[in-house]
């Protein structure tokens, strides 16, 4: 790789992050590989999910981006910030068809992550749209199991509907 290549991917994961649209469908013109990973295994769509830049999101997705490419931890996109509140992004990844029972190396789903952290619209929101509630972790745990360590009452009533 050239230190201009490598110089110009590395602009491309800034553009994602800052939710520099125009940079990105410029790169995208130009047919900039859209499922490059950093050394994370983070893509763009990762970095503009998880920074919650959806314009930059549904460029990325239009140009083919895989919405369930993982990254070195065994992160999608929808499990990088469904613990983050974002709604609205959430169902955006939900309707391009995000795999909403994908597992990590430790077995956690969106749906887990989600419970862990409190975002209880997140979880309805899930569950909803058919997360699988029943998935165990590789500890042998579930979003149920998961809401009550945490505490979390509102998602155990969601998780045992």
């Amino acid at each position: 790789m050239s230190f201009y290549t490598a110089l110009s991917e590395s602009q491309f994961f800034d553009a994602a992050r800052t939710g520099d649209l125009a940079f990105i469908n410029q790169r995208i013109s130009a047919n900039i590989n859209v499922n490059l990973q950093d050394e994370k295994g983070f893509t763009a769509l990762t970095l503009a999910t998880y920074n919650n830049h959806a314009d930059v999101v549904k460029a990325l997705l239009k140009a083919g981006a895989d919405i369930n490419l993982k990254d070195a931890s065994g992160n999608t996109p929808l499990m990088g910030i469904s613990f983050k509140g974002y709604t609205d992004l959430v169902q955006l990844l939900i309707d391009s068809g995000a795999d909403l029972n994908s597992q990590n190396g430790n077995g956690n789903t969106a749906l887990m992550f989600a419970t862990m952290f409190g975002q209880n619209q997140i979880v309805s929101l899930l569950l909803e749209n058919g997360a699988d509630k029943s998935i165990r972790d590789a500890r042998g745990l579930t979003a149920a199991d998961y809401a009550i360590q945490k505490e979390n009452t509102e998602a155990l009533q969601l998780l045992q509907k």
